[in-house]
Formats: structure tokens, C-alpha cells, sequence
């Protein structure tokens, strides 16, 4: 099923890993990151897979969706900024090997661009699209009425769950959006984590 999208991804210099299963994945990055310092992005992936959990075993990490003693999620995603690892996952991804992403506060766009030592991104077989133009329809028809919805906000696209409006509304999530044409020529790692099960949104 990855096998074209792995081919496009190595083409445009990113490492990458295949996986039948969440387990298997989460068991891998488990092994791939310790003694670090980890990031986390807002990802539904992220909590489906356990990741937080195992990783802070042997790992100093910090989410904003959980937030330590004391401090505030805006001082969370500051901390994240400075972490070695950073981890994401994304709202899809082109076979041809465009990674979108929109986002709200858009920590999660603007960590995945620049500033760590290894960024990994996680892809379920549902963020897949066929081209770029539908991985961009997927991340703002799909995933991000999805989200809306699951945040509780009253846009148009989470009362009606079906596609974006591009509302003015002041709750509206969709703020910013990313892509990556191909891996940044920054000195970070990029390992893009593909796991052959739905994932997220």
C-alpha cells in the first residue's frame, strides 16, 4: 500500500519506516528515542498510539494536552520549542510526497519546519491521498471539520461535520497551513513513521 508513497518520500530526502500496526510503531519509537528531551504536536495519533505514555518513561516530555503541575499549555508549547525530538502527525500526505498540515495556534506547522534535532511524523493509511490537491482537500475538508468538531467549537464545519466554509468565525482552527514540497535542507532528521492502519484524523 506505501510502497509508491516510501519510494517519493526517499526520493525527496526523508527516512522512512513502515508499519502493519500502531503497536509495532509505538514500540519502535519507544526504542528509537531515550534520554531525550520530546515535543509533542496536537495529534489524536499521538494519543491513540500510547505515545506520551511510553516515551515519558525514559524521556523528558511535555504536551500541551497534558499539562504539568504549574504550568499553563502556552508555556508547554514554549517549552517544545526547545526539545531535542519533536512529533507529529500529519492531515495528509500525497503519494507523490507532499506533507500537508493546518492548524489553529500553529505550534504544531511551525515546529515541524525547523529548530530540533529529529522530527518524526506519523501517517496513518487514512491521511493517503492520491495527489497533492487531494491531500490539501483531505486536510481542510476532512481532518479539520473532524477536529473542530472533537474540540467542541461552533464553526460551520463542526455543526455540519461535512467540509470547510473558510468561515471568519473566531473560533475557527484552521489558521495556518503548511507544506512540506520536500524534506528541509535544515541539519534535522526527518523520519516520516508509516502505519498501515486508520489512524487520527
Amino acid at each position: 500500500m506505501f510502497d509508491s508513497l516510501k519510494s517519493n518520500l526517499l526520493k525527496k530526502g526523508y527516512k522512512v519506516s513502515c508499519f502493519e500496526n500502531k503497536e509495532s510503531a509505538t514500540e519502535y519509537l519507544n526504542r528509537a528515542i531515550d534520554g531525550a528531551t520530546v515535543g509533542f504536536g496536537g495529534s489524536v495519533t499521538a494519543k491513540e498510539m500510547g505515545l506520551y505514555e511510553a516515551l515519558s518513561k525514559h524521556n523528558d516530555v511535555v504536551w500541551h494536552r497534558i499539562p504539568k503541575e504549574g504550568k499553563t499549555a502556552t508555556q508547554i508549547r514554549d517549552e517544545a520549542r526547545g526539545t531535542e525530538v519533536y512529533i507529529s502527525s500529519v492531515n495528509g500526505i500525497a503519494e507523490t510526497g507532499e506533507i500537508v498540515n493546518i492548524d489553529g495556534t500553529c505550534n504544531r506547522v511551525s515546529e515541524i519546519f525547523y529548530g530540533h534535532k529529529r522530527v518524526f511524523l506519523i501517517v496513518g493509511i487514512n491521511k493517503l491521498a492520491k495527489d497533492y490537491e487531494s491531500a490539501l482537500f483531505r486536510a481542510r475538508n476532512i481532518a479539520a471539520p473532524l477536529n473542530a468538531k472533537r474540540l467542541g467549537v461552533k464553526t460551520p464545519c463542526a455543526v455540519k461535520g461535512d467540509r470547510c466554509y473558510n468561515c471568519q468565525s473566531s473560533e475557527r482552527i484552521c489558521r495556518g497551513l503548511s507544506v512540506l514540497w520536500e524534506k528541509p535542507s535544515a541539519s534535522t532528521e526527518y523520519e516520516i513513521i508509516l502505519v498501515n492502519e486508520k489512524l487520527g484524523y
